[in-house]
């Protein structure tokens, strides 16, 4: 059983910065692919990036890649997102996720197992 809770969300204006935490609970965390996903108003919930357990592997939406930057600190328990340059476009609920392999399925829900609550973000224009 893995519990993960997010915090940093927030309101910021266009062009600001963010950064997102996830603290996981749970021995066998640094086993695990962590993933940022995010669900705007009336949207579906997407694929925002994710990382691997050694953090060899990342992989990021097209979207955000060159402004967001996913870390994880295993011995912590931790996996991060910094989020620059926001634009009001990255307004969403923001959630943390785990899975237990790095797949081609990683871009999508499927393969993610545990969810955290969410945070909003806000980006106003």
């Amino acid at each position: 059983q893995v519990q993960l809770v997010e915090s940093g969300g927030g309101l910021v204006q266009a062009g600001g910065s963010l950064r997102l935490s996830c603290a996981a609970s749970g021995r066998t965390f640094g086993r695990y692919v962590m993933g940022w996903f995010r669900q705007g108003p009336g949207k579906e919930r997407e694929f925002v990036g994710a990382i691997n357990w050694s953090g060899s592997r990342i992989a990021y939406q097209d979207s955000v890649k060159g402004r967001f930057t996913i870390s994880r600190e295993n011995a912590k328990n931790m996996v991060y997102l910094q989020m620059n340059s926001l634009k009001p476009e990255d307004t969403a609920v923001y959630y943390c996720a785990t899975a237990a392999l790095w797949t081609n399925a990683i871009y999508t829900t499927t393969p993610y197992n545990y969810w955290g609550q969410g945070t909003q973000v806000t980006v106003s224009s």
